[in-house]
């Protein structure tokens, strides 16, 4: 039987997505980095919230496509990003599943930010 987009279930472990139904923001020392009211909410067991946006409502000139990239075994290929502000870089700091496995297409070419490596960047939520 095939799983619902969005929603994996396996015997050890949960991922959801759902559409956060309120504006979410992503600061840098008072620099907003991404803001958008179709950010992706994504609640996986062992990990905190996080938040996908699409590429349209993220800063991407701020970003640089960085070497790295890992291999979630239950969403894909995720490719790596640095934040650059000014003199400040925050090296992979922002990834994307440019090709996830098929359960979690919504998440294809959104762009996260991995906030607890960096308590710097502040997500708003509401």
């Amino acid at each position: 039987m095939a799983k619902a987009p969005g929603y994996s279930s396996h015997p050890d472990h949960r991922i959801r997505e759902t559409p956060e139904e309120r504006s979410v923001r992503v600061v840098l020392r008072d620099v907003t980095l991404a803001e958008s009211t179709h950010a992706l909410r994504v609640e996986e067991d062992g990990h905190p919230v996080r938040y996908y946006f699409p590429p349209r409502d993220v800063h991407t000139d701020r970003l640089e496509r960085s070497d790295t990239s890992t291999r979630c075994p239950f969403k894909g290929k995720a490719s790596y990003f640095t934040v650059s502000l000014g003199t400040d870089k925050l090296t992979d700091a922002v990834w994307s599943y440019e090709d996830p496995y098929e359960e979690h297409v919504g998440l294809k070419g959104r762009l996260a930010f991995y906030t607890e490596k960096f308590p710097e960047l502040e997500v708003h939520v509401g």
